[in-house]
């Protein structure tokens, strides 16, 4: 079965697309991949490069990626998680939701802001067998070990909510001195937005005929999510660590 849904935003161009988006993350000097979750089709569109190993199922469809950007190095692995695992992931947290807050640089806590207005929670890493699988196929697909994930953080925007450009990565030392920095994020779309609740790379580069050089954290990877006009959000976010990311660590 076809779904058709808007494709928010990603970088800088909108349009109408028969499939639902579910993912980004963020790999080397913060590099961002987008994966996005498609209904099944059995339409592939051109230019697309087939993964070597094997993510397919009748639930999810056949997975392929489409790239992006550059840099920050962003692409969309379709096919991505099935309709089931996106109303498992919904179901688990909807009950537990609690105001967003992002990290002052300046002390390294948590705190409410006005440019992050969503609701969320966290899913323990391996909660169930859902999970876990969602989990492997994040690493598969990242080359990232499972160990090196944080928590499985699930948000809802509302009409009117947003989150306003910021970096994934800490510029602080508060949050990485023991597990090290933020290597990858992994963003999934669990849901379809009416109208609204783009994602947007403003400093994205977008000249695909050189390799930009890495040299450090890149601050093209700069990302915001733009307020839902109409309806209602749901994504899930996994990042990822230079080193292994334990249990109970304090995010």
């Amino acid at each position: 079965m076809t779904r058709t849904s808007r494709l928010g935003r990603i970088i800088t161009t909108q349009s109408s697309l028969s499939y639902l988006p579910i993912a980004v993350v963020l790999l080397f000097s913060m590099m961002v991949l987008f994966m996005l979750f498609a209904a099944r089709s059995n339409i592939s569109p051109p230019h697309v490069h087939k993964p070597a190993f094997e993510l397919n199922d009748e639930k999810r469809g056949e997975l392929w990626t489409e790239l992006l950007s550059w840099e920050p190095r962003a692409f969309i692995y379709h096919n991505f998680l099935s309709k089931e695992e996106c109303e498992h992931l919904i179901k688990l947290a909807a009950p537990h939701l609690q105001k967003s807050q992002v990290v002052d640089p300046r002390t390294g806590k948590n705190t409410f802001s006005r440019f992050r207005t969503s609701s969320g929670m966290f899913l323990r890493r391996g909660q169930d067998k859902i999970i876990r699988t969602i989990e492997e196929r994040i690493a598969d697909v990242t080359f990232i070990p499972v160990e090196h994930g944080e928590d499985l953080q699930v948000l809802h925007y509302e009409v009117g909510q947003k989150y306003e450009p910021h970096y994934d990565y800490f510029t602080g030392k508060f949050k990485t001195e023991h597990i090290g920095q933020r290597i990858a994020t992994l963003l999934m779309y669990l849901s379809d937005v009416e109208e609204g609740g783009e994602t947007v790379f403003p400093s994205a580069i977008f000249n695909s005929s050189s390799l930009p050089y890495y040299n450090g954290l890149s601050s093209c990877a700069k990302k915001g999510g733009c307020p839902v006009i109409k309806g209602s959000k749901w994504s899930a976010t996994k990042w990822m660590r230079v080193h292994k990311f334990e249990l109970g660590n304090p995010l």
